[in-house]
């Protein structure tokens, strides 16, 4: 006979043990999802907040770059930090200094102190707090799946989805944020979400496990020489390399198409906000449902196929539809189509790169692989403002959708891209040795 009385104790048990082992993984999804959200809330606020208040495209390429800029470098710059000290401790720092620099904003325009130095000074903040916690983030990825014992594919695409998801319901809440209170207020919300990562780190994100230590890493050396270990493995990766420089190029004409083209376009038409954040929507709920299907499908993928065909499938066309002059039904559809396409990159991208690097180094690659990789994204919105102040949105759009087809064509050829269907080398990634 059954012994009932058991039951419970059994069935708190086991609920006990898969909160343990999912913990990691879901503070390491909350986090990202909701330090996301709010970042893509001030990607709609910020340029119509500059848009509206000065009629100048180039002023609003220039608030990008002055965020963007400060980005990158500090990323670059965080990679021994990371390591060091822990991606844990410098995601929680990064989402806390940038909820109240996000929040000076608003607090300044109430007063009526808001001149567009202080703006740019506040955005620079922002952008240099916000590149080492979004690196930090990221470095958790490898202890999450190992705490939850899934294997990487799985956890880059529920990150990845996680990412869509985000940057889906980021850009309706800003629009809806500015047409309700107008843009300098719905900043709040972009402080309220960094609060909230905040906390979910706090609470669950994953804990460092112990290594064992690797050659490559001399964690005796002073603060350059392991920054320089960073740069090393990135150059002499093949993979990683090719990798990274074709994301230079595609990031920088990205952020011309985001942060510059499709307000601008919106702005032209005169659709409204709403117009801005359903086209960013529409394309990021795309790609959380790619994510979905990068998570469900693992490592059966083809890596290789899939992610050549899917960057020229996600780039192109996004362009060439603004030049067209199409309509916004038009654009959602295609939009739409790219987001799709450009959900499966970074879950299989992210896991080749994680099975490729030592554990202990995973802090230092990473963030200089994101930072050279978003090189020249502050240089996107700049110089797409400044080619709008004496050249018509068309061309524009058109030579850059031209140039993103041609790359991503071009650079598909190279024979490094066979690395991502290879077998990792035995030993490059660590077997856990956790503390808990």
């Amino acid at each position: 006979m059954a012994d009932l009385t058991s039951s419970p104790g059994r069935l708190l048990a086991t609920w006990n043990t898969a909160l343990a082992r999912y913990r990691g993984l879901v503070g390491l999804l909350l986090t990202q999802a909701l330090s996301l959200t709010g970042t893509r809330v001030s990607a709609v606020a910020l340029p119509w907040l500059v848009l509206t208040s000065t009629g100048s495209t180039a002023l609003t390429g220039l608030t990008a770059f002055c965020e963007l800029g400060p980005y990158v470098l500090a990323k670059a710059a965080a990679g021994p930090f990371i390591d060091r000290i822990g991606p844990r401790r410098i995601s929680l720092l990064g989402d806390l200094v940038s909820a109240a620099a996000v929040l000076a904003v608003p607090i300044a325009h109430a007063a009526g102190a808001l001149p567009i130095w202080l703006l740019l000074t506040l955005v620079a903040i922002t952008g240099s707090v916000r590149g080492p916690g979004d690196a930090a983030k990221v470095a958790m990825t490898p202890d999450a799946a190992d705490d939850a014992r899934v294997p990487l594919e799985r956890v880059t695409g529920l990150s990845g989805a996680a990412e869509r998801l985000a940057i889906t319901a980021g850009p309706a809440l800003g629009a809806a944020a500015v047409a309700a209170f107008g843009p300098a207020t719905a900043l709040v919300f972009n402080a309220a979400t960094f609060l909230l990562s905040a906390a979910a780190t706090a609470a669950a994100a994953p804990r460092r496990r112990e290594q064992p230590a690797t050659p490559l890493a001399d964690e005796d050396a002073g603060y350059w020489k392991r920054l320089g270990q960073g740069f090393t493995f990135l150059r002499t990766d093949p993979l990683l390399a090719t990798a990274v420089g074709l994301t230079v190029v595609t990031n920088f004409l990205d952020a011309a198409w985001s942060a510059v083209l499709v307000p601008v376009w919106v702005h032209q038409h005169q659709l409204g906000v709403g117009a801005v954040g359903a086209i960013f929507s529409v394309m990021s709920a795309a790609s959380a449902a790619a994510g979905l299907c990068a998570a469900w499908l693992g490592e059966r993928l083809p890596r290789r196929v899939t992610f050549l065909a899917g960057f020229v499938v996600a780039g192109a066309p996004r362009f060439l539809i603004l030049a067209l002059g199409a309509p916004l039904a038009a654009v959602l559809t295609v939009s739409a189509v790219s987001g799709f396409a450009a959900g499966f990159l970074n879950p299989i991208l992210a896991a080749a790169v994680y099975e490729r690097i030592p554990r202990d180094l995973v802090g230092r690659v990473i963030s200089v692989a994101d930072a050279v990789s978003w090189a020249a994204v502050p240089l996107g919105g700049l110089l797409a403002g400044a080619a709008l102040g004496s050249v018509a949105l068309a061309p524009v759009a058109a030579v850059a959708g031209l140039a993103y087809c041609a790359v991503t064509t071009l650079t598909g050829l190279r024979p490094q891209w066979r690395e991502l269907d290879a077998t990792p080398q035995p030993g490059l990634r660590p077997v856990p040795a956790g503390t808990g």
